[in-house]
């Protein structure tokens, strides 16, 4: 895992449901931890684009539905900034469904664009991914 080139928000606080964007069988996930995140006291840990969380999926296949798994955020609707200045925010939330804390994908195939910081940092998402912004 390396460090991200940005300054990301991060705008997915625990208890944030957010839509899978690849064929693992998760449809829907919700968020309750955030791997390596550290907050003051009294503050809800959340995850931004490239993090890494653990998940509890929702809606999906029967044999995926209550299981926890591993994904890693890909895209967020809140903007978020570049060492260029440019501003990048994309219309959904979304998180790809991982096998083990290396990144490496469970799923196959990727919809939609995936972010160039999620890429840097986990180039086993960075291989599948077809449209990278």
């Amino acid at each position: 895992m390396k460090s991200i080139k940005a300054t990301v928000t991060n705008a997915l606080p625990h208890g944030a449901v957010i839509d899978t964007c690849d064929n693992s069988g998760a449809k829907t996930l919700k968020v309750f931890s955030v791997k390596g995140s550290k907050t003051v006291k009294g503050k809800m840990p959340a995850a931004g684009v490239g993090d890494l969380v653990h998940a509890s999926v929702v809606k999906g296949k029967p044999d995926m539905r209550k299981t926890v798994v591993l994904a890693v955020i890909v895209r967020q609707k809140k903007e978020y900034r570049r060492l260029d200045g440019t501003r990048i925010e994309f219309e959904d939330n979304a998180a790809v469904v991982v096998k083990d804390d290396k990144g490496n994908p469970k799923g196959t195939i990727f919809k939609g664009p995936i972010a160039k910081e999620a890429c840097e940092r986990w180039p086993g998402i960075a291989k599948i991914a077809n449209i990278i912004i």
